[in-house]
C-alpha cells in the first residue's frame, strides 16, 4: 500500500510584536487567499484526507481549518499537536511515527525551518526553506507509519503560492 504525506507550512501571518506572542500571530488577509488558493489545488487532483494535523499556533491551525474547508474535511476532526510548534524534526517524526494504518493521506501543518529540514529528512530532496502556504507531497512504498524514517519517501512534488 502507498501512503501519502502532504507538509504544509503555515500561511503569511502578521509579524510578530512585543505585545502578540509569536505563537498567537494570525494570518493577514493575504495568507487566507494563500491558503485557500492551495486547498484549491489540492482539492482540483481529489484529495481526500484521512486526517489533519496542524501545530497548535494560531497561523498553523487557520492554515488547516481553511484548507479543511476546500477539501470537504470537517474541521472539528483536525487534531492539533502543540509539538509540532517549536518541538523540531523530531516532533514531526514522533506525529507520523502514530498515525494509524489505516489513514492513506496524512497532512501536517508546521512551520519553518523545522518543516523543511523534515521533508529533506524524508526525501533526501533539496527542498531548500518552504514558501509560506507550501506543500511537499512525499509518497512511501510498502511502508506503516511506523515504519518511516530517514530517505524512506519519494518526493512527488513541491507546490506553493509564487508558482
Amino acid at each position: 500500500m502507498k501512503r501519502y504525506l502532504y507538509l504544509i507550512r503555515h500561511a503569511t501571518a502578521e509579524d510578530g510584536s512585543f505585545y502578540l506572542p509569536d505563537f498567537d500571530r494570525e494570518l493577514t488577509p493575504e495568507g487566507i487567499i494563500q491558503a485557500a488558493r492551495m486547498g484549491k489545488r489540492l482539492s482540483d487532483t481529489d484529495l481526500k484526507p484521512d486526517i489533519l494535523v496542524s501545530s497548535s499556533a494560531s497561523r498553523a491551525f487557520q492554515t488547516a481549518k481553511i484548507m479543511a474547508e476546500q477539501l470537504g474535511y470537517e474541521i472539528d476532526k483536525i487534531e492539533t499537536n502543540p509539538a509540532l510548534y517549536d518541538g523540531g524534526p523530531k516532533a514531526y517524526m514522533a506525529t507520523v511515527n502514530l498515525l494509524s494504518n489505516s489513514y492513506e493521506h496524512a497532512l501536517i501543518f508546521g512551520h519553518n525551518p523545522d518543516i523543511s529540514f523534515f521533508a529533506e529528512y524524508l526525501t533526501h530532496a533539496d527542498i531548500g526553506q518552504m514558501n509560506k502556504s507550501g506543500v511537499v507531497t512525499i509518497e512511501f512504498d510498502g511502508l506503516d507509519w511506523t515504519e518511516i524514517s530517514a530517505r524512506t519517501g519519494k518526493m512527488i512534488s513541491y507546490k506553493h503560492p509564487k508558482e
